[in-house]
């Protein structure tokens, strides 16, 4: 019964990361922007009914159909309860509350393509210039993806109720505005493009650095954010793909390197100490061939800096033939884009491998009075392993027992036990 249970949630969680975002965006425009919220309740039921029905019957052959089927007819149901009380801003819902319309309607709407251009049309809903970037972000992460507040929070590193606060703004904005559902054209594309991307990549980070479950590396984050670059990248009405290649590239090159990252006794590996016969070639030729694809328009973003410094990573033949020196220029050029504390924290460990560990200690200790920096893991995990490198063991042990004390979430635990173990 236990085995039964597990496998069952297990499936319920896959569906609800994979499918969630898809029924969301499917529902949002069969109610209207302005019933969001009413579209992600529907697929949560769906999500309970299936955990409900499948502890006694079963999963079924076909888990993403049975959930697809639900959320279908539960949308019917709450259209024709809700049509004298609720404001539907869609054709579609006027079309359910037709027994001669409905089927051909629904079949309409649950096409592979019509949900993928839903999705196209969620973000660019979410990221709306009325509403704040940070909450811009948030609600694309909520809605879209299906993260839950703590994850946003860690990925904003800020607080729950910061972005709880920041969800109820986005949604009443979008509520009383009644924006449309649909991707935006001509300037106004290019400007909210800047924040679909940064969300993206936000998402992507959440799998790269996992804040909560089990696995150090949540692949399905990581797959489902280039899933979502991937729609952007084959939409037409986008011309300047430039920075939409960069970020595909930094990705690519970035998730090539997974399965050399974490050893069988689960500790995380550095670059220096991978097995990079374990690297997947053909994601790192892909990265590179987006890499070539974005220098096209001669466009300059962060994404493009990040990714050529993947790829120096990547195509080095080992440790020791990693171009140092290019890298820290590219570093230097970044910071003229992005002069944030991580970027300068990243900034010293190559500086560590250019100018030496002292000098890296040093230029750490400029911006060691960064307020973001104070609950940020990585910033005390950088010191500790430079402290190492300079064999001041003690110093990096009161650093590491220092950051066991912070509100660690997810397996902070074990990366903090893997720098112990390696030295």
């Amino acid at each position: 019964m236990q085995n039964t249970q597990t496998n069952i949630l297990k499936e319920i969680n896959h569906l609800f990361r994979y499918e969630y975002g898809k029924l969301v965006s499917v529902l949002t425009k069969t109610f209207g922007s302005s019933n969001i919220e009413l579209a992600e309740d529907v697929v949560q039921e769906a999500m309970l009914e299936a955990l409900k029905q499948w502890e006694f019957k079963g999963i079924p052959d076909n888990p993403v159909g049975w959930i697809y089927k639900v959320a279908k007819y539960k949308a019917v149901n709450v259209v024709n309860r809700e049509k004298h009380k609720r404001e539907y801003s869609s054709d579609v819902a006027h079309h359910l509350q037709s027994e001669w319309t409905i089927e051909p309607a629904l079949n309409h709407i649950f096409t592979v393509k019509e949900i993928a251009d839903d999705q196209l049309r969620m973000i660019f809903t979410c990221c709306h210039p009325s509403i704040s970037a940070d909450s811009q972000i948030a609600l694309t992460l909520k809605t879209l993806c299906g993260f839950s507040i703590s994850e946003i929070s860690k990925a904003f590193l800020t607080n729950d109720e910061s972005v709880k606060k920041r969800l109820v703004r986005a949604r009443k904005t979008i509520r009383d505005s009644n924006y449309p559902f649909e991707v935006p054209t001509g300037q106004d594309l290019e400007k909210r493009l800047k924040n679909v991307l940064e969300t993206i990549y936000l998402l992507f980070n959440e799998g790269y650095n996992a804040s909560s479950g089990n696995d150090l590396i949540r692949y399905e984050l990581c797959e489902e954010a280039i899933r979502l670059t991937e729609i952007i990248a084959e939409n037409s009405n986008i011309s300047n793909k430039s920075t939409v290649y960069a970020l595909m590239a930094l990705m690519n090159l970035n998730v090539c390197r997974f399965k050399a990252r974490i050893d069988e006794y689960d500790n995380i590996l550095d670059l220096e100490n991978q097995d990079r016969t374990k690297w997947d070639k053909n994601l790192l030729t892909k990265g590179l061939v987006y890499l070539e694809l974005s220098t096209e328009q001669k466009e300059i973003s962060n994404y493009h800096i990040l990714a050529t410094i993947s790829a120096h990573h990547c195509t080095a033949k080992d440790f020791k033939s990693t171009d140092w020196n290019s890298i820290l220029s590219l570093y230097n050029n970044l910071i003229e884009i992005d002069n944030s504390s991580i970027v300068l924290l990243n900034r010293t460990i190559v500086i560590s491998k250019v100018k030496g560990v002292k000098v890296a200690l040093k230029e750490l200790e400029t911006i060691k009075d960064k307020s973001i920096l104070h609950n940020y893991l990585p910033y005390y995990t950088t010191k500790a392993e430079l402290h190492f490198q300079n064999n001041e063991k003690e110093i990096a042990k009161e650093i590491l027992t220092k950051a066991l004390q912070l509100p660690l979430k997810g397996n902070s635990k074990l990366l903090i036990n893997s720098i112990l173990k390696k030295y």
